[in-house]
């Protein structure tokens, strides 16, 4: 008889710990792993429909293409617009942007959120080229192409690299703006549009189908949310208070000047 009553309140203390605010795997670290793990379920399903070449999902990739080719055939000047586009936020600018923010952070003093950083962008890109060869999916052949990509085809690299930059960024700035509702909304809107604008950039040129897009986001958003978790555990785990996410990023110190004048 002891034996369930003492199963029972260890799973009352698991669930308790997972679900309390102060604790280091408290309800805003379970929330966020969970929302990780949420993300990749979509992911992996629309990684299998890809792998299985799921005919309704492939007849619809081809009908988008089709229509955004004919479309940038007819007009030049956007497809001159969208390859400016594409360049600028491609994976390697943005990862000069990181490296710039990286070392802006070190001379702030936050070397561990400078470590989240490269931690994102770097398992972010990595699983991203695993997965193209894991894949292996081809390209759009097009006729009468606009523009041209080598390498395989899903995720889309522009996609995901614009997702990590983009939550990065995000994540970073949010606490400069946490008390104004204005300048946080800014941020968000700036993130939405460098990884959504980005990814519709690919499929405009032909050089993606849009389900690679799709996989890209999802991939990025997932990477994200599970080092930001990550991040939470550390900082519960070193006596600071949970953060406000979505309000004043992961580490709203980042903002608040130190002894020196510079760091958090």
């Amino acid at each position: 008889m002891n034996t369930p009553v003492g199963l029972s309140t260890r799973d009352r203390s698991w669930r308790h710990r997972r679900l309390d605010p102060d604790h280091s795997l408290g309800l805003r670290l379970t929330l966020a792993a969970t929302a990780a793990f949420l993300v990749l379920v979509p992911f992996a399903l629309l990684a299998l429909l890809v792998l299985g070449a799921w005919s309704p999902l492939s007849r619809l990739d081809a009908t988008i293409t089709d229509a955004l080719h004919g479309y940038a055939v007819d007009h030049p000047a956007w497809v001159r617009l969208t390859e400016v586009w594409t360049h600028v936020f491609g994976p390697g600018p943005l990862r000069v942007a990181a490296a710039a923010v990286v070392g802006w952070l070190l001379w702030r003093g936050a070397p561990r959120l400078a470590l989240w950083v490269v931690t994102t962008m770097t398992v972010g890109g990595l699983l991203g080229a695993l997965l193209k060869l894991l894949v292996g999916r081809h390209r759009p052949d097009l006729l009468d192409p606009v523009a041209r990509a080598a390498g395989y085809s899903f995720p889309s690299g522009h996609a995901l690299n614009a997702t990590l930059a983009a939550g990065v960024l995000l994540l970073v700035f949010l606490p400069f703006a946490r008390h104004s509702r204005v300048w946080r909304g800014a941020l968000w809107v700036a993130a939405a549009l460098i990884a959504v604008l980005t990814g519709l950039s690919r499929i405009a040129l032909g050089v993606h189908w849009t389900s690679d897009v799709v996989g890209g986001w999802l991939l990025g958003v997932a990477v994200v949310a599970a080092t930001a978790a990550a991040f939470s555990t550390w900082r519960t785990r070193v006596g600071r208070r949970p953060a406000r996410t979505a309000r004043e990023g992961i580490e709203p110190e980042v903002a608040e000047p130190g002894p020196d004048g510079r760091h958090a």
